[in-house]
């Protein structure tokens, strides 16, 4: 395939989920992402089981670093330095995901690194940012759903505020780190200058508020948790019991409410006063829902999967195993079996983006420093050099 990102090089100082995440989908896409790791221990995720795959390695290391290369370089010395410059000369970008504290400490910035590279893009994942009182507080994903809101809209309205299954926050500030970084490193090759690109998870998350916060910014209308994990204005759409478990439908448009009655065969709903329209349907939210329940309780989810699926938005409740095994996932092909020196063969997820109809491809992450000697040589460096920086514990 003719992977659009053929060409970029981008170094990385990445930990965990965050940074990785974002880098893997730019490696997916035929970035040449190198991880620069610490010798001896390398990305902390190498090391976080139950399920590892050797001594520096694990399932969860290589679920966020596919198509990776892995070099392994002591940032805190002066020969580390020495050589991460020469790096930085043949780069298109430098991300890392480090606390705020730590770019400018470690020379990762782009006025410590202009010198060597102009059109370098620096690209910094920190918690709270680079310049604030915060700057040097470590952070993760969970901190960020509690203080900017999340767990408060997470859940049943009388049950403890909980958290999303997954690190969404991360996520989705991997992603746009890895987004702001391609804007930058397209401005620099057009005009031949790099820059800082700053993301924080906190103000990820903030911005994730979206439109409950634009209602309290300007109306004052605090969005609270709702039963069912409901929509806030638009009704029905919310988890319903059916006969043998959980369905969730979605009338997000007024044709998707006539859909839905017209397949229960309950078109009188329609024209009592309290459901005609999406506003009455909101303020009599409680009482629709008990008109509803009465009436999903007569068939089995796969029941009412087989009669209102095409005709309006509704999916099943599945636990992991159940999305996983699902023949859906299947058919649109978002598995894939990589190949693993130990474990022999990896199934893992495939990136989400389609090009012309493809889906990407994924190789495991090398073992630790794996392409040190390669990429070293490419950069000039001897095989004298290289012995003498191994020896000496910088690689």
């Amino acid at each position: 395939m003719n992977l659009p990102l053929k060409g970029l090089r981008v170094l990385t100082v990445e930990q965990f989920g965050a940074g990785p995440y974002g880098s893997m989908f730019l490696a997916d896409l035929g970035a040449e992402v190198i991880k620069l790791e610490a010798p001896g221990r390398g990305d902390a995720s190498r090391q976080v089981g139950p399920h590892e795959l050797g001594e520096a390695d694990s399932q969860y290391f290589q679920t966020f670093n596919l198509n990776k290369r892995s070099l392994t370089l002591d940032l805190k010395s002066a020969r580390g330095q020495a050589v991460l410059h020469r790096l930085v000369a043949g780069a298109d970008a430098l991300l890392n995901n480090l606390k705020g504290d730590q770019p400018e400490k470690l020379g990762l910035t782009y006025p410590a690194l202009r010198a060597h590279n102009p059109r370098l893009v620096c690209a910094h994942l920190s918690a709270y940012g680079r310049d604030n009182a915060r700057t040097a507080w470590p952070g993760f994903d969970y901190l960020m759903q509690a203080e900017a809101g999340f767990m408060g809209l997470t859940g049943e309205p009388d049950s403890p505020p909980a958290r999303f299954g997954l690190s969404i926050i991360d996520f989705m500030t991997g992603i746009t780190c890895a987004l702001g970084l391609l804007a930058a490193v397209m401005a620099a090759r057009e005009h031949g200058e790099g820059r800082d690109v700053d993301v924080s998870l906190f103000d990820v998350a903030l911005h994730q508020l979206s439109y409950p916060a634009t209602w309290y910014l300007n109306a004052g209308e605090v969005t609270g948790r709702l039963p069912r994990s409901a929509h806030p204005s638009t009704v029905p759409t919310q988890l319903f019991p059916t006969a043998d478990g959980w369905i969730f439908v979605m009338c997000m448009l007024e044709r998707f409410w006539q859909e839905l009655i017209q397949a229960m065969g309950r078109e009188d709903l329609a024209a009592r006063p309290e459901f005609t329209d999406m506003a009455a349907r909101r303020t009599h939210r409680d009482a629709l829902t008990e008109v509803l329940d009465a009436e999903f309780r007569k068939r089995t989810t796969a029941e009412w999967l087989e009669a209102l699926q095409g005709r309006l938005p509704v999916g099943p409740v599945l636990d992991l195993p159940q999305a996983l095994d699902n023949a859906f996932v299947r058919e649109v092909g978002m598995l894939q079996d990589v190949a693993h020196p130990l474990a022999g063969s990896l199934r893992t997820l495939r990136n989400p983006i389609r090009l012309d109809g493809e889906r990407l491809s994924g190789e495991a992450c090398p073992p630790l420093g794996a392409n040190s000697e390669a990429l070293l040589k490419e950069a000039g460096f001897t095989a004298e050099d290289i012995r003498a920086l191994r020896e000496d514990g910088i690689i």
